[in-house]
């Protein structure tokens, strides 16, 4: 059977976000890693995700990527399209988010496309089109301090703008209040305007179901994981959606490791508190950089230590030591050696017979897969809003859990294993 909803994620965790919502929702979701072959079986999924490692990658590299993505799911007979970003809008002044989404909406040949990466559990509003992370504005959060996409900017409209070829217009909140109506009557004035991307005001979760509800006929939805709580509605009330089933957990035994790239303040929580915990080691920057064998080592110690315990292995750094190493070795080639080594690490571990691993931070998450060779991902049930538990498809199954940097409580690694049988 075609799948109903297809999306194209720009990173592997922000994938993993979006799987959960749906599969809360009722829709049998897929995640896979990069673009598929074409005879890839899909089995039943109603919902198929397509991660890319995009986010901050070169602008025609993303755009070819993302279309590469679009033809494979229109392949599959996808009803409508899902471009997937983070709830933070991580992007640069030249995109990606802008570039992506004309391209999409070209190809589609369609006109418009919301803009809402609202995601109010995990406390991500838009009012006025402003972005807020908590009660600070986007550009006042910790986010300003990105190592890969400082966020200095708040407003979505100022930013989608300076991204996009398309004009971008407003539909604030009184209007997403009032409901599924006045939001279609807005669409309709933006359109008729000449403008193709709505930034809608999202709120509550309530806001994100009447714009998700108020998107059932377009071909192209654009935001964060929280808007798309209202499409597997839309579907249901078509009768193409049956109830929802509930997800199993990954059944992996073996070794447990934590390996978290993220330098967000919330990882470094989460960091903070697994180090009270187990067995932790901080990765050198120096000593990658100089050619040092740190992955080699770092395995070896990881496999000194007790089967029963989880290990901590961790690059996260506050903001005034990535400045410090950014500036000795360049944005570029600092993030790039820390991702490499943990992904070295990674296939260490897993060679060595660890089977449950959590992944904190989106480009770490992609270099841990990429190592691994993962192609598919089983959805499994939530960890922390917007995390879940996946299990890899194939003969070697994994549990793994992708977390975004800035998602989850601080004991949210301690939490992730407790649910593993």
């Amino acid at each position: 059977m075609p799948i109903l909803l297809g999306a194209i994620a720009d990173d592997f965790t922000g994938a993993t976000d979006l799987a959960t919502m749906l599969v809360t929702r009722g829709m049998r979701t897929l995640q896979t890693i990069g673009v598929p072959a074409a005879d890839m079986d899909i089995g039943d999924a109603e919902a198929v995700i397509v991660a890319l490692k995009s986010r901050t990658a070169p602008v025609r590299e993303a755009v070819g990527q993302s279309l590469a993505a679009l033809a494979w799911l229109r392949g599959q007979g996808a009803r409508q399209y899902f471009f997937k970003y983070c709830s933070t809008f991580d992007s640069t002044a030249d995109g990606n988010i802008g570039p992506v989404a004309d391209a999409l909406l070209e190809a589609l040949e369609s006109d418009f496309a919301f803009v809402c990466p609202a995601f109010p559990t995990n406390k991500r509003t838009i009012y006025q089109g402003h972005l807020f992370v908590g009660s600070q504005l986007l550009s006042d959060s910790p986010m300003k301090d990105h190592p890969l996409t400082p966020m200095r900017d708040a407003s979505l409209v100022r930013l989608m703008a300076t991204q996009a070829k398309r004009r971008v217009g407003l539909i604030p909140w009184p209007v997403v209040a009032s409901g599924v109506d006045a939001v279609a009557q807005a669409v309709q004035a933006l359109r008729a305007d000449g403008v193709a991307y709505g930034v809608a005001d999202a709120i509550t979760d309530a806001d994100l179901e009447v714009i998700g509800a108020a998107a059932a006929t377009h071909a192209l939805v654009t935001g964060g994981s929280g808007v798309a709580l209202g499409l597997p509605g839309n579907f249901r009330r078509q009768g193409l959606l049956g109830e929802a089933t509930k997800p199993a957990l990954p059944d992996a035994a073996g070794r447990a490791a934590v390996l978290a790239g993220s330098c967000s303040e919330m990882t470094r929580k989460q960091v903070a508190h697994a180090s009270r915990l187990w067995p932790h080691r901080k990765l050198d920057a120096d000593r990658i950089a100089a050619g040092g064998p740190v992955a080699r080592e770092t395995l070896d110690w990881a496999l000194a230590q007790p089967d029963g315990s989880p290990v901590l292995i961790y690059g996260s750094a506050n903001p005034a030591e990535v400045a410090a190493i950014q500036a000795r070795y360049g944005r570029e080639r600092a993030g790039a050696m820390m991702e490499g080594a943990l992904g070295a690490i990674a296939a260490g571990l897993v060679e060595a017979g660890a089977r449950r691993l959590i992944v904190a931070g989106g480009e770490t998450a992609g270099a841990v897969v990429s190592a691994l060779g993962v192609t598919a991902l089983r959805i499994g049930p939530e960890i922390d809003p917007g995390v879940p538990w996946t299990e890899t498809l194939g003969p070697q199954r994994l549990a793994l859990a992708l977390k975004s940097g800035n998602f989850g409580g601080e004991d949210f690694f301690a939490k992730a294993f407790g649910m593993l049988p």
